[in-house]
């Protein structure tokens, strides 16, 4: 196994192009969080439901810290997986657990948690010294994954997943996601990624730090075969990216025009467009909201909208796409209802003062076709809570 895990890079002479990073000189549109009334009055009534509404936590006793939830439902289990710090209470990678949690949703107190990777630990020949970001996708009706982002000795940063039998409820072997743009195909880390672009002449915005994938999955057929759609990111670099198996990702493109982006960046492929959310730079007070036509390569002009660089997410109900995010700081949510025709038509659905911590929103379906939303509060709770979004439209 040890020598099955890693890979070396293919080898380049290419130096790699860097882009370069700026506000926005055109958009548009600017959608700012001062909002309507109705905007507020459906707001408030979206916190009082979040909180009457209230599913349970899912970190585990003694955490000192958890953060960044995604959650799937599947024949009667809710899975959930985030990082969690069980040392001492802040968001240090180098304290970090990655953490898958499940429960029967009808009886949903009865957990079982199943910690994947921990600092410290060994895959192949190499040592674990930092955890980051955990997520979960599922493969197909027996497997999800557990995905997440974490540092070997030797400072470089890779992707990892994990299966997991649905029906054993057991956990397969860990390897290492791959990247590949064009021809070039290498391990999904810091180096891989970097030097993939540098062979293929793709030109990347500064990474640093970690790496990331988005955890929001949809789909598109391509010449006969499913393609699931996300985004990747490190430092100001953000990406679409897609996949066949969930474990080779193939690069798909980055916006054109000069942006300030940082760190995650949600997406999700409808037809023949992927859209796009950002956050940008911490004294940005806006995201940017664009669309990648897969027809002719092309990205929309982009929309602005207030933002205080936090995760966000899209999902499609009713059979009309929202974006989650957060207008004004991490104790607001905000639905903006996405035009899908002409993005710069669309509108605020609805702006919540939560009254607490609530931020890292991510939605998907729970029961009787209805949604849920898991989010983190104050790093200390790994949060679900069940809503009806058909309540405010």
């Amino acid at each position: 196994m040890a020598n099955k895990v890693f890979s070396e890079d293919m080898a380049t002479d290419k130096e790699l192009i860097i882009s370069e990073g700026a506000p926005i000189a055109e958009v548009a549109r600017t959608i700012t969080s001062d909002v309507s009334e109705e905007a507020v009055k459906k707001g408030d009534a979206f916190a009082k439901e979040i909180v009457g509404r209230f599913v349970s936590d899912f970190e585990k006793n003694g955490d000192k810290m958890a953060h960044v939830s995604t959650f799937i439902v599947i024949d009667g289990y809710v899975y959930m997986t985030y990082y969690a710090n069980t040392k001492e209470p802040s968001e240090d990678p180098k304290n970090q657990t990655a953490r898958l949690v499940y429960a029967p949703i009808d009886d949903i107190d009865n957990k079982t948690f199943m910690d994947l990777q921990t600092t410290g630990d060994t895959v192949g020949d190499k040592t674990i010294d930092m955890v980051y970001d955990t997520i979960l996708m599922q493969k197909d009706s027996k497997t999800i994954y557990i995905m997440w982002t974490a540092r070997i000795t030797e400072g470089n940063y890779y992707r990892f997943y994990c299966p997991f039998d649905l029906e054993s409820k057991t956990l397969g072997e860990i390897g290492v996601n791959r990247f590949k743009v064009g021809e070039t195909v290498n391990d999904f880390s810091f180096s891989g990624i970097r030097k993939a672009l540098a062979r293929e002449g793709v030109p990347c915005k500064k990474m640093y730090s970690d790496i990331g994938i988005m955890q929001k999955l949809s789909s598109r057929e391509e010449n006969g075969e499913t393609y699931y759609y996300s985004g990747t990111y490190s430092g100001d670099f953000t990406a679409i990216i897609k996949s066949r198996d969930l474990v080779t990702w193939e690069y798909v493109s980055q916006p054109d025009f000069i942006n300030d982006s940082k760190w995650e960046n949600a997406t999700y492929v409808l037809g023949d467009k992927v859209f796009y959310f950002v956050r940008q730079q911490d004294g940005n007070k806006s995201g940017f909201l664009t669309a990648y036509n897969l027809n002719d390569n092309s990205w929309d002009k982009p929309v602005e909208i207030y933002d205080c660089q936090s995760r966000s997410d899209f999902i499609i109900y009713n059979n009309e796409m929202y974006l989650f995010h957060a207008p004004i700081d991490r104790e607001h949510i905000g639905i903006i209802k996405i035009n899908t025709d002409d993005i710069s038509k669309s509108e605020v659905l609805l702006q919540a003062n939560m009254q607490s911590s609530c931020f890292y929103p991510f939605i998907q379906y729970y029961k009787n076709g209805e949604l849920a939303m898991s989010y983190t509060v104050a790093r200390k709770h790994i949060r679900l809570a069940e809503f009806k979004l058909s309540n405010y439209i």
